[in-house]
């Protein structure tokens, strides 16, 4: 099963993924961009597989870029939450 199949362990695995970057020297900057690079991705690349990622994705289709930063960065702080 893939981490996209379930909602709880995406969030998780990102979560995980944030941290790992950041015990690595990773600055806020650079985890933002990053964040966008996976967003961009994972809208063009990956079809969603749950109903939370197709909304995330529709809302992505549908925003500028600005909006998108800020829905990478959204995304990053729901993770650090867990």
């Amino acid at each position: 099963m893939s981490v996209l199949d379930n909602w709880d362990q995406w969030k998780h695995f990102l979560g995980d993924r944030l941290e790992q970057g950041k015990h690595e020297g990773m600055n806020s900057q650079v985890v933002s961009e990053v964040a966008y690079q996976v967003g961009e991705y994972l809208a063009e690349q990956v079809e969603p597989k749950n109903e939370q990622e197709a909304v995330l994705a529709d809302l992505w289709k549908v925003a500028s870029e600005e909006e998108q930063h800020a829905i990478a960065n959204m995304m990053v702080k729901l993770v650090q939450e867990k």
